[in-house]
């Protein structure tokens, strides 16, 4: 049976330098989409991150990292065969295209419902990069208050 993944993409208005940036550094990444991390995002090392919405911090391994065109990561705490890519490509003189597929999850009912929510993560992290690289803007603060 062939397993699902999740998959988001979006065109941001900044230099790949800074895409790759924001999403590694955990000065930037905290701005929009977590809390805080312990430490820069690299290649085989573990940094934990912890969310606004959640009392518990998740470790995050990074894979393989190529400055400015592929980050990826496991967040899974250990599931087989969970990764997430992030793809990066420039498009135009200063913009640049994020491709992000989480893997993968089993065809069935459960993992059809860990894709749908993934998905939307992924496409909700996105957004709220837009938003603070292009405008300064952070969409996640208090966005999910009504989930607790």
């Amino acid at each position: 049976m062939e397993k699902l993944t999740a998959k988001a993409s979006i065109q941001i208005q900044k230099p790949i330098h800074e895409v790759f940036e924001a999403i590694i550094d955990p000065n930037k990444i905290n701005h929009y989409f977590i809390k805080s991390a312990t430490g820069r995002l690299e290649a085989g090392k573990t940094v934990e991150w912890t969310f606004p919405e959640f009392p518990d911090s998740f470790p995050v391994t990074g894979k393989t990292i190529h400055p400015n065109s592929y980050i990826s990561f496991d967040w899974s705490g250990g599931i087989t065969n969970q990764l997430v890519e992030i793809n990066l490509s420039s498009f135009g003189e200063d913009s640049t295209v994020v491709k992000i597929t989480e893997h993968e999850m089993n065809n069935d009912q459960d993992g059809i419902l860990i894709m749908m929510r993934q998905t939307e993560g992924w496409a909700n992290f996105l957004a709220c990069m837009k938003a603070y690289l292009e405008y300064n803007i952070n969409l996640r603060k208090n966005a999910f208050d009504f989930m607790f």
